[in-house]
């Protein structure tokens, strides 16, 4: 018996329109919906360093615009669904694309997958946590026939 997909209602804002002709929607769906193991309400927002910047320090008092921040409004085992709206920061995932030698999809790929298990309470505060929560992003992207992200470039 196959197990049954978890329903995704997904909405994808550009205000900055950048990655817009490299990003499908389709392709964000599916990447988001790998890694969803329940049901979820998902924004995904892709904006400019300004917008990051202003976030980033309005919730997390880092006055720098960060790859991806996830604002989860259900973390809650027990939530029937998953909301949370999650922002990329197209200046940073360009940046930290070049960076690493990784196409814009495979970093935008690994940075959704990053935020929306976010999303659902993992977390990456000590190193339990960030094994767990690194190991089910490898095997996420492997899928996607990408690199692991955290192997070390020769």
């Amino acid at each position: 018996m196959a197990l049954k997909k978890p329903k995704l209602s997904l909405s994808v804002q550009f205000p900055d329109p950048r990655l817009k002709p490299l990003l499908s929607r389709s392709q964000i769906r599916r990447w988001v919906q790998a890694a969803l193991f329940a049901d979820a309400e998902l924004t995904i927002r892709f904006v400019d360093a300004e917008e990051g910047r202003a976030l980033n320090l309005a919730y997390r008092a880092k006055d720098s615009a960060t790859n991806v921040l996830t604002f989860a409004y259900t973390e809650d085992e027990d939530a029937d669904v998953t909301q949370a709206d999650i922002i990329l920061c197209t200046d940073v995932l360009q940046r930290e694309a070049n960076e690493q030698g990784k196409t814009i999809e495979a970093h935008a790929a690994h940075l959704l997958i990053h935020g929306v298990l976010h999303a659902q309470g993992y977390d990456h505060e000590d190193d339990v946590e960030a094994e767990e929560m690194e190991g089910i992003e490898v095997e996420l992207l492997t899928s996607f026939g990408m690199a692991n992200p955290y192997l070390e470039r020769a």
